[in-house]
């Protein structure tokens, strides 16, 4: 058996133990590990973390790893060049194989399946396009592949890889220049880090999107991003932007937009957010709400503002519910809207995001929207006040530093 030295390949990392514990249950197991995110969130190490640790915990353990970015593998282009290759660096022992950037290799499910049949596979791979859970493998794997989602970084993992401590300086670098990992090894200014995100979203509109889509509009894809950008965390219409488009003699009709808006999903650029009735089921189908995977990157595309600090703060109290494993929706009940509604477990919590409780009526609105929900369920504002652990009629009011750092959502 040939077994290629995969040290070569692998890069120092720093540790997201978070990921590693949601793993380890799934190693061992006769089922493909698929992690899954936006480009340039860290899921590559994650798979050197898996390596090492896997490494560590079987001892000569046989292990292959391929990544689809590099020249070295430019020859694996479908499932017959994946095929012979593995085989090719396979014996009678059990293979630990891993796969970065899997959605390069055309027809790469057929391989998958045929290896996972064998018994003698233990499978991980990366991919940036979120096709490859609703369609590719799921479809043609039947219930044998797990996603785990991976995400930029946390505001805890954050002070930690840029070694900050938690203060008003260092939650505005989060909110400024996002999470994604590549920045610990640039100086965090405005223009070297901006020059940086520019880069990758070019890269993912261009390479997720444009090309995997044959997408010809490609203006307008654009300038959907950028509306999606200056609108955080506001209602989006599909209609209203095709009208909108109409009164400028640019035809485009709602589901292009709809469709357009779904790449862009699909490639964890955006998450879209549906609206929910606070007392039911009923999810509303229209009218979502999109926020940022990295606010980074929205920054870079529409700018870093005072007067959008409120959205920010919106997005990354979404952003840290999400990787909190949290399912989230907007709660709607007539003229009320609550922010976000988190389900994990069997249980919930309401979180109302505000910038600042500078008035009566801010407070009043933020808070009586909570007290109209009759449940005993926990509510939580979240602000930019310099307030610890109060309580409104047994609402508790946080600072956002103090959300993103609190265990309990965790």
């Amino acid at each position: 058996m040939n077994v290629i030295n995969y040290k070569s390949y692998l890069k120092p990392y720093i540790s997201r133990g978070s990921y590693l514990e949601k793993i380890c249950p799934l190693i061992d197991k006769e089922i493909i590990k698929v992690l899954v995110g936006q480009r340039r969130v860290g899921k590559s190490y994650m798979l050197y973390q898996l390596i090492d640790y896997i490494a560590e915990l079987h001892p000569g353990a046989n292990i292959l790893y391929i990544n689809k970015e590099l020249d070295d593998f430019d020859f694996i282009r479908d499932h017959n060049d994946l095929t012979a290759y593995v085989k090719s660096h396979s014996g009678d022992q059990k293979i630990y194989l891993f796969i970065d950037e899997i959605q390069d290799i055309e027809y790469f499910e057929k391989a998958l399946r045929s290896m996972l049949a064998t018994g003698r596979y233990d499978i991980y791979c990366t991919g940036s396009n979120a096709d490859l859970m609703s369609g590719d493998i799921a479809g043609y794997l039947s219930g044998r592949a797990v996603e785990v989602k991976i995400y930029s970084l946390s505001y805890s993992e954050f002070l930690r890889f840029h070694r900050l401590n938690n203060s008003p300086g260092s939650l505005e670098k989060y909110l400024k220049f996002g999470g994604l990992p590549y920045l610990i090894n640039l100086k965090l200014e405005d223009h070297i880090v901006y020059d940086y995100l520019k880069n990758i979203y070019a890269t993912i509109l261009y390479k997720d999107i444009v090309a995997r889509h044959h997408i010809r509009n490609t203006h307008f894809l654009e300038n959907l991003v950028k509306y999606t950008a200056d609108n955080l965390g506001n209602i989006i219409s599909a209609k209203k932007i095709s009208d909108f488009l109409r009164s400028q003699r640019t035809n485009i009709s709602p589901q292009v937009v709809l469709n357009y808006l779904d790449h862009l999903t699909n490639a964890f650029m955006l998450f879209k957010v549906s609206r929910a009735d606070l007392y039911g089921k009923k999810i509303f189908e229209s009218l979502e709400k999109y926020y940022f995977e990295d606010l980074g990157l929205r920054n870079s595309i529409s700018g870093y503002r005072p007067p959008d600090v409120g959205k920010l703060m919106e997005n990354v109290v979404y952003l840290h519910l999400l990787i909190s494993g949290y399912e989230v929706t907007v709660g709607i009940s007539g003229n009320t809207e609550i922010d976000f509604i988190g389900k994990k477990n069997g249980e919930k919590i309401y979180v109302q995001v505000a910038y600042m409780l500078t008035d009566a009526k801010t407070v009043d609105r933020e808070f009586g929207n909570l007290l109209k929900i009759k449940d005993n369920y926990p509510k939580y504002v979240v602000s930019m006040d310099m307030i610890h652990g109060n309580t409104y009629q047994g609402i508790r009011q946080l600072q956002v530093s103090d959300f993103l750092m609190s265990k309990e959502f965790s």
